[in-house]
């Protein structure tokens, strides 16, 4: 298969695979000298600027300036902070964000908020992503992604409590984030994880065999002989690059597909089989350690809450 084409199965896997509840915590403008970070919570976090224009400070990097339809997402809890000066070190009186509601000149809109992972496999993948992802406006791949930008701006600008934004606003943060995950998908500087052994092109027919067809004898020396390698130097480059044993890897793998099965309506025994299980309690111990439930509790449960956590998940994470 072509490298393109195996770099965009991969894509949709991981699209699919991304488990999220994403949350807006203010939606406003700032004027004036200002500060605002979302650090320090131990969650994931995005700002969009929706007018104006700023700087992002991260510790121990150049100073990033962001303009309208700039988004920025932050994929570890790191030291930072949005300002209007180019200087880290100016000083910064407190501010706090007005609504959008009304004209400001020199005011810098803002959307941020915090993105929470669910799940074994969603913190794998986001583990093989930057701490830092930039969404550029003018980046002519990202030109489908300016529609969201639109319909943000749209929502947020009917807001009038920045402490209270429109619900929306988080619906359409999760949609970007899947715009990050194509955009990093498609980097070459990745160097860890599970994207690092997509780039490589040694490992993209394996791992495309392995979502193919998970249920196959997939032990190392098997992964070893269909990459053409010894199992010692398979071994080593496949924990290199991804971090994990294969065997761990492989589990993973087996049990995300697994639970997008069940989500699906198949049968326990069919999705157990397919992933290559022929005992009911191995695959249930399996699919528990790595899901956090047994799979007939996943089955009745997430399709039952699905609609109620897509439309009420983002409660929990503000404050």
């Amino acid at each position: 298969m072509h490298s393109g084409a195996n770099t965009d199965r991969l894509v949709h896997w991981l699209i699919d695979s991304i488990e999220l509840d994403a949350a807006a915590f203010h939606v406003g403008q700032y004027c004036g000298r200002w500060r605002a970070s979302t650090a320090g919570r131990t969650l994931a976090s995005f700002h969009v600027i929706l007018h104006g224009s700023c700087y992002l400070h991260v510790q121990g990097r150049a100073p990033v300036k962001l303009g309208p339809r700039d988004g920025v997402f932050l994929l570890r809890d790191i030291p930072h902070f949005l300002s209007p000066d180019p200087d880290p070190a100016a000083p910064l009186p407190a501010s706090p964000m007005q609504p959008l509601s009304f004209a400001a000149p020199d005011a810098t809109g803002l959307a941020c908020g915090f993105f929470d992972f669910r799940g074994a496999l969603s913190t794998l993948i986001v583990g093989s992503f930057p701490d830092v992802v930039e969404l550029r406006a003018d980046d002519a791949a990202m030109g489908a992604a300016g529609t969201i930008f639109d319909l943000m701006l749209a929502e947020a600008a009917s807001n009038r409590a920045p402490d209270l934004p429109p619900p929306l606003i988080s619906r359409l943060a999760e949609l970007l984030f899947f715009y990050v995950t194509r955009h990093v998908a498609r980097q070459q500087d990745v160097l860890s994880g599970l994207l690092a052994l997509a780039r490589r092109p040694e490992f993209t027919a394996l791992l495309d065999g392995m979502m193919r067809e998970p249920g196959n004898d997939w032990s190392t020396v098997n992964m070893a002989r269909a990459v053409h390698m010894s199992r010692s130097s398979f071994y080593k480059h496949f924990v290199d690059a991804s971090g994990q044993a294969p065997a761990q890897f492989l589990l993973l793998l087996r049990m995300k597909i697994a639970a997008q099965q069940l989500n699906g309506g198949e049968t326990i025994e069919r999705t157990a089989e397919h992933v290559g299980y022929r005992s009911h309690a191995a695959f249930s111990r399996a699919f528990k350690k790595v899901i956090g439930e047994h799979p007939g509790a996943f089955r009745r449960q997430r399709r039952g809450q699905e609609s109620g956590l897509r439309m009420g998940s983002a409660g929990g994470l503000n404050g």
